[in-house]
């Protein structure tokens, strides 16, 4: 039999859809799964997309451009300007979603066997792209005692070397649900600045920030502009993310032009979903507050009722649409499982993402999960009763006093 390559060997299970197979075997038994598992928004997509698809008169469906329509990032543009970051359309390249845009930076930037260095925990697929371009995820941990707050960047210079080429934050974060102040991308500017370093920044979720940290973006920063790689999807701003339309932003014209080398690999970005994400950039008034107050509305919600499970915690998000919650077990990817193959409450079971696929170290997030808050806070409401009811039956679960193990509540 032909070998793997060493490179798909190394490649992870995503945390968020490896258990899938367990989900589809409960709902073919005809129980009701509650997925948090996963970023898939429930909210409606754009009125003005969905009638731009529908409108579609072309006669052939051809390619785009390599970077995408010219028109396209002409628009966006505009929806730039509207926070303070100041683009032409030669900097934006179309990507077939914002994962492509991560891999392509990696692909142009990093060489086999250089090294990023990454806040964990982080976005699961950071590490499946960093694989693909052959380079290294160095990680810092950041806790849950300090609301996940970047770390020291005394932390950063302990582990920058001769391989180091960069630095990736998501701000927002996923999966943690932080946000950076000032202060902190000021201090990742003056790191980037020091070590000459890139500075890849996820901004995916920049539409939600519910409280009053302003959003500081890798683009604001003054010093560095050639350094920043900014990355962007439609995909949760506009509840869009089947229609895979990303974008890789950077004002570096040689960086610019070897990840168009990529693209025209690639041929080109998405024709329809284009379309759509152009269309969507009307939704600026109603359509984004009315889904600001949904996310937010569900965040209050989901950490409050979370919090009143007995030995679960939960710090309360400051952006995005997840939380990590640590829960009452020694071992989240086997509780998770169980509660897919083994728990049934009422003929209802919740599907969760493990964190331990969220963090590099090896140990931690093993008591954690990342819950996503993306469906109706009715069903959020029978989720959390299944957990609970969960935790109740797990033959192995914690017994918490005052937030600390104290003892084996079920062996």
């Amino acid at each position: 039999m032909p070998l793997i390559s060493h490179r798909g060997i190394q490649m992870p299970a995503s945390p968020i859809r490896k258990l899938a197979p367990l989900s589809d075997a409960a709902k073919a038994e005809g129980v009701r799964v509650y997925h948090l598992n996963i970023g898939q928004p429930d909210l409606p997509s754009p009125a003005s997309a969905l009638e731009a698809i529908r409108s579609i008169n072309r006669t052939t469906l051809e390619y785009s451009p390599s970077d995408g329509y010219r028109f396209y990032r002409e628009n966006l543009v505009g929806y730039y300007e509207k926070f303070g970051i100041h683009l032409s359309p030669e900097d934006i390249i179309v990507t077939t979603g914002g994962s492509e845009a991560v891999l392509y930076a990696f692909l142009a930037c990093l060489n086999p066997g250089d090294e990023i260095i990454v806040p964990e925990p982080a976005y699961a697929n950071y590490m499946a792209f960093a694989i693909s371009a052959g380079a290294t995820i160095r990680t810092i941990p950041s806790t849950m005692e300090t609301d996940f707050a970047l770390p020291p960047v005394e932390a950063f210079e302990q582990l920058i070397n001769e391989h180091t080429k960069g630095i990736l934050i998501c701000n927002p974060n996923n999966p943690t649900g932080y946000v950076y102040t000032r202060k902190e991308m000021e201090q990742m500017r003056d790191l980037v600045k020091r070590y000459n370093l890139y500075l890849f920044s996820d901004e995916v979720y920049r539409e939600f920030i519910y409280n009053d940290t302003p959003y500081v973006s890798a683009c604001h920063l003054e010093g560095i502009e050639e350094n920043v790689v900014l990355i962007d999807s439609v995909s949760k701003r506009y509840s869009e993310c089947g229609i895979r339309i990303g974008a890789l932003i950077t004002r570096n014209r040689r960086l610019h032009e070897t990840v168009m080398k990529f693209c025209q690999a690639r041929l080109s970005p998405p024709l329809i979903g284009q379309i759509a994400a152009n269309a969507s950039l009307k939704e600026n008034g109603e359509y984004m507050q009315r889904n600001f107050d949904e996310y937010k509305s569900r965040r209050d919600f989901l950490i409050d009722r979370l919090n009143r499970i007995p030995g679960v915690y939960s710090p309360m998000p400051q952006g995005a649409f997840y939380t990590l919650a640590r829960l009452p077990v020694e071992d989240t990817d086997a509780f998770c499982a169980w509660c897919l193959s083994d728990f049934r409450h009422e003929g209802q079971t919740i599907f969760m993402a493990p964190a331990s696929g969220f963090y590099v170290t090896p140990g931690l997030g093993k008591n954690e999960v990342r819950l996503a808050y993306v469906i109706n806070k009715e069903d959020l409401n029978s989720a959390l009763i299944v957990l609970e009811k969960a935790l109740e039956a797990y033959p192995y679960t914690l017994e918490y006093e005052c937030g600390a193990v104290h003892s084996k509540a079920y062996l």
